[in-house]
């Protein structure tokens, strides 16, 4: 088991892609806080990880990573229940979309940012602190998107949101190497989660034709990426985006080609 004996903080880790990652580390003996803006929603991971036969790998935590104070609490409440960490996941976070001029900054840019880049800000400012006085080597990942790296649809502020995640991982690797810390970012594509499984079977297929496999990509799949770059198997990752997105950054559309 290749994270045998590491213990790790999911943030969104009660739904999505963080939920898989969660039942995925566990599989792969680590011992995982699950960090949630839902309590219950983390506690019933937990309860249903541990029924599974997993008995005493999880622990459940409410956090808003909107607020430092509260990702500063998670990162010492995984320390006191677990003994250390060794690897962060910061994955919590929010999607939606709006054409620019029709903003309000309040509703479709303050909390956005607040979240999806403040939080993952917070998540590296707090872990990298408790590696650092811990004295020992760190993994931090965060999921950016494929947004973070191109413009597209109704995503002004989502795409701001997630390139700053890319930078701060450049910057967070260079700047911890010296601790021994990793920094990591994913760029998700088309995931099978709930925030695109509320569209209509239509656009379904739509999201699911730009990518080259033609089908959604499964959490499951996105977690086994992320079990690897918290392994020690990837230690010559780092400052690096990996991109998880089955080729929809290479190709916009498929053509009907002419015969020549």
């Amino acid at each position: 088991m290749r994270l045998e004996g590491k213990v790790a903080i999911i943030t969104g880790g009660a739904s999505g892609i963080g939920r898989a990652t969660v039942e995925k580390f566990v599989r792969e003996g680590a011992k995982v806080l699950i960090a949630d803006i839902s309590l219950e929603r983390a506690q019933q991971a937990v309860d249903e990880i541990t029924a599974a036969g997993f008995d005493g790998a999880t622990a459940a935590c409410r956090v808003d990573v909107s607020v430092f104070a509260e990702v500063e609490a998670m990162v010492a409440k995984a320390v006191e229940i677990f003994g250390t960490l060794d690897v962060i996941f910061n994955n919590a976070g929010i999607a939606g979309g709006k054409p620019l001029l029709d903003h309000d900054p309040a509703v479709d840019y303050e909390p956005m940012i607040r979240i999806d880049q403040d939080g993952v800000y917070y998540g590296i400012l707090a872990a990298g602190r408790q590696f650092r006085d811990q004295g020992t080597p760190g993994v931090i990942i965060s999921t950016s998107s494929i947004y973070g790296e191109q413009a597209a649809e109704l995503s002004f502020t989502y795409s701001a949101a997630k390139a700053a995640v890319i930078s701060f991982t450049r910057s967070a690797a260079y700047e911890l190497a010296q601790y021994g810390i990793r920094a990591v970012a994913i760029t998700p594509g088309r995931v099978g989660t709930a925030i695109i499984n509320q569209f209509s079977d239509e656009l379904k297929e739509t999201f699911a034709s730009e990518q080259l496999r033609n089908k959604m990509t499964q959490p499951s799949e996105i977690a086994d990426v992320v079990a690897f770059l918290a392994s020690d198997e990837a230690n010559v990752i780092n400052g690096t985006v990996v991109h998880v997105d089955d080729g929809y950054s290479v190709f916009k559309q498929r053509l009907d080609l002419p015969t020549f």
